[in-house]
């Protein structure tokens, strides 16, 4: 299975030695969960698009800096993407920045929240047990970073996951296509490094318990698995 990874951003370079760019870290986590996959990544940030929804077998938007409101012309001509591939029911998953593309391009509609940062270890209760989530669990443990949230859904997406937080934490957008808001390839160290870049910008109640809950387990390998089994899933259907 190739799957192709609509990359939305950089890491910073000073970070990139030690943690690698965007696309390591979604290849490394894959290939924890099987070594076969392979993967071709296209840089969207930089108006670098797949020529068809067939150029691989399933696809990955990454997170970025960037918000889906912020009208840049790479950013509309992803959505534009994104639904071509829901039309012809190509396998997509959205974490974080992608998440709220889906949404964006579906239908929905995102918000910068007025909570501010969620950051840290988030913990999400499972609201639907799909048959791709195996091993199932009833919560979810997985690094988040954002401002910005999914709050109005397209009619038939369905949410898989909450917290209080982020009610609308994991949607099923269609038989195809899944947001999630989490990042399971940020590592613990990953997200410390964010969070110390980002001191001046969060308020020191939220970022003192942020890295508090580094603490926590995080389950990346897990909601990998459910992400993957989820994408060859819906390969098969197509």
């Amino acid at each position: 299975m190739q799957i192709g990874i609509l990359q939305c951003d950089d890491v910073a370079a000073h970070l990139q030695p030690q943690h690698g760019n965007y696309d390591d870290m979604f290849m490394k986590l894959f290939k924890q969960v099987d070594p076969a996959l392979e993967f071709a990544v296209w840089r969207g940030h930089e108006g670098q698009l797949p020529t068809s929804v067939t150029d691989a077998d399933a696809w990955i938007i990454t997170g970025s800096k960037h918000g889906v409101n912020d009208g840049d012309k790479w950013i509309e001509d992803l959505a534009a993407f994104v639904r071509q591939l829901d039309e012809h029911k190509r396998p997509v998953v959205g974490v974080c920045f992608g998440h709220q593309l889906l949404a964006h391009a579906l239908g929905g509609s995102v918000v910068k929240h007025p909570g501010g940062w969620g950051v840290g270890v988030s913990v999400s209760n499972i609201k639907q047990q799909k048959a791709w989530m195996t091993p199932p669990q009833d919560t979810l443990n997985i690094v988040v970073s954002h401002q910005d949230q999914v709050v109005h859904l397209p009619s038939q997406a369905q949410v898989l996951a909450a917290s209080d937080f982020c009610p609308l934490y994991m949607v099923q957008f269609s038989e195809t296509s899944l947001g999630v808001q989490g990042h399971p390839e940020f590592t613990k160290k990953y997200a410390a490094a964010l969070l110390e870049g980002r001191r001046d910008s969060i308020d020191k109640t939220v970022l003192r318990d942020a890295v508090a809950s580094l603490n926590k387990k995080v389950d990346s390998e897990l909601l990998a698995a459910w992400l993957l089994d989820f994408m060859v899933a819906a390969a098969r259907r197509a």
